[in-house]
């Protein structure tokens, strides 16, 4: 077992070093270096003293950061639902934290008020660390690292209800792991600010800026406006993950760790976990204790028994794990183009923190990251357990006689899983003619890539650099002076509708990317030029059900793309490789 407890800790600093832990970096240099005057540094007698205050004040933020986490994840849902409060409470909690610190750093005055409960003053130094580490405490909540197995592990034993030693030390090994890093960019911030020899005589304006730093990462928060920014970063960390979370040794101590005791005989036959094959892994298990149904007709239920005839994917997510909106585009991509041959999609949303219990916070997730096929929201792990699944994202392939033919947990071989799909496909209605397979290029390489963009308006368009889009109506647009880096802009006349825009009169699209391949998925019929740093490239003919078309396929690169499209052509999605 200890060596299972290593593997918690080391699975931890992976993740501390991960693209998920990107947006709350920005809060622990803040508070770490320009936090509210919890230490009086004018009543400390030397540079020696100063230094071992502010290396406190960092060990205070990341102790409550872990403290808070830890409780968060094993006993959060089950403590809010006890007391019948709202199961986002916590994380508002958090956010409402930083803000109050923020507005503390911005005014100095009311910045003292809210120091007071916090702070003692005495001949020979300040203070206690208590308000550093209730800040730690905010950040705790809002702290959301990559789920692999040992993460969802824990988390599993916390929403059953099941939590003993061993996971509670599993809790703790992993949080401090995850601190390493964290601790040692806070004090790495802390070594540079000392190191600017103006930064003390400015430290009233660094103490400002701080605020509006901080001011700002709490909108980001709160409005998830860093899931972009997340999915646009690499993981880089899936390879270590990977080979430290999913070795045999950890696999079964973990399930060991997270078992029901009701593990369903009828999926042992599928081994593997990969998805390369297909098998023959018994019955599909139901849909069992489902909160709510989403995407359905009247929201009614689906059952395994009405969905015979046809191949069905069950997808476990759950709307902030990272890991799940890379794989999301393909999931959206194969129920877009087999959905008319007989596939179906049931994405079961089984929550990893407590706001993702929150059915309303489940459906703007799922518009924002545009699922429109059926998802049963699995508040209290009931579907989880009855396929005993072991992470965030597997998918369960089903085919049309309702047994389960390839179980692939984890992120990667879409391809693969696209395969088995059409295989599955065509064996339940031989003679079909199935539309070319979807293409959409892996998300996890390790290039630093633009992220998927969408053009359709009801995707919210974060990276679009025309000043507004007028919907479901014919308009002009033009290019604006200059073109950010990672984004794109319509010129001409386009009708934008929900999920694609389609061309007019002397239409034109501008991307800016970063990646070796850039794909589009068109449709309509007629033509399109694409254009490379203002080269003409070549000119593809548009036709048929839509498709994902190669733009450019090369070398990797940071360029301009630009597209001239004639009138009736249909443009959905601009996806990377």
């Amino acid at each position: 077992m200890f060596l299972l407890y290593l593997i918690a800790f080391v699975a931890g600093i992976v993740a501390g070093i991960s693209p998920c832990i990107l947006p709350v970096l920005p809060v622990i240099l803040v508070a770490s270096t320009t936090g509210p005057a919890l230490v009086d540094e004018g009543s400390l007698t030397g540079a020696t003293e100063i230094h071992r205050a502010q290396r406190r004040r960092a060990f205070a933020i990341i102790g409550g950061l872990i403290v808070s986490f830890s409780v968060t994840i094993l006993f959060g849902s089950e403590v809010l639902s006890a007391l019948h409060l709202p199961q986002d409470l916590l994380r508002d909690a958090g956010l409402a934290i930083l803000g109050l610190v923020a507005v503390g750093l911005l005014i100095p005055a009311l910045g003292g008020f809210i120091e007071r409960p916090f702070a003692r003053v005495g001949r020979r130094q300040a203070t206690t660390n208590r308000g550093p580490f209730v800040l730690g405490l905010g950040l705790g909540a809002l702290f959301v690292p990559c789920a692999g197995p040992v993460l969802t592990a824990i988390t599993v034993v916390g929403a059953n209800h099941r939590v003993g030693f061993t996971s509670v030390v599993l809790t703790a090994d992993f949080a401090l792991g995850a601190a390493v890093p964290l601790l040692a960019i806070a004090l790495a911030g802390q070594r540079v600010t000392e190191r600017v020899a103006s930064f003390r005589s400015h430290a009233d304006l660094a103490r400002r800026i701080g605020g509006l730093v901080l001011l700002l990462m709490v909108l980001v928060l709160t409005f998830n406006w860093a899931n972009g920014l997340q999915t646009a970063v690499p993981g880089y960390t899936n390879a270590l993950q990977n080979s430290i979370e999913r070795n045999s040794y950890a696999r079964r101590q973990l399930a060991a760790v997270d078992a029901t005791g009701e593990v369903p005989q009828s999926l042992s036959n599928c081994a593997t976990g990969t998805g390369t094959t297909l098998e023959e892994c018994g019955p599909a298990p139901a849909f069992k204790g489902v909160t709510k149904w989403l995407n359905t007709p009247g929201d009614g239920p689906l059952t395994v028994a009405a969905l015979k005839g046809k191949v069905v994917i069950v997808d476990f997510w759950t709307y902030s794990c990272i890991n799940c909106q890379r794989s999301l585009p393909h999931v959206e991509a194969w129920y877009s183009r087999y959905h008319a041959d007989g596939l179906e999609v049931v994405g079961v949303h089984t929550p990893e923190f407590a706001f993702e219990h929150v059915v309303s916070n489940v459906v703007t997730a799922s518009h924002q990251l545009g699922v429109d096929y059926p998802v049963a929201v699995d508040n209290d792990y009931k579907t989880w357990d009855a396929y005993d699944n072991q992470g965030w994202p597997s998918d369960y392939l089903i085919d049309s006689t309702g047994r389960v033919r390839s179980v692939d947990v984890g992120e990667g071989a879409y391809t693969v899983t696209e395969s088995l799909i059409r295989k599955l496909l065509v064996a339940a209605h031989p003679g079909v003619r199935l539309p070319s397979p979807t293409g959409v290029p892996d998300r996890t390489p390790m290039n630093l890539l633009t992220r998927e963009t969408y053009l359709g308006y009801k995707y919210e368009l974060p990276n679009i650099a025309n000043p507004s889009i007028l919907p479901d109506k014919p308009s002009s647009y033009q290019f604006p002076s200059s073109l950010p880096q990672d984004y794109f802009a319509l010129g001409g006349t386009w009708t934008a509708g929900p999920e694609d825009v389609t061309a007019g009169t002397a239409a034109q699209i501008e991307l800016s990317f970063e990646a070796d391949d850039v794909y589009l998925v068109l449709g309509g019929t007629g033509t399109l030029d694409v254009a490379a740093k203002g080269e003409p490239t070549k000119t593809i003919t548009v036709s048929g059900l839509p498709r994902l078309y190669t733009l450019i396929q090369g070398a990797y690169q940071t360029s301009v793309v630009t597209l001239k499209a004639s009138p009736g052509i249909q443009a959905y999605d601009f996806t990377f490789g």
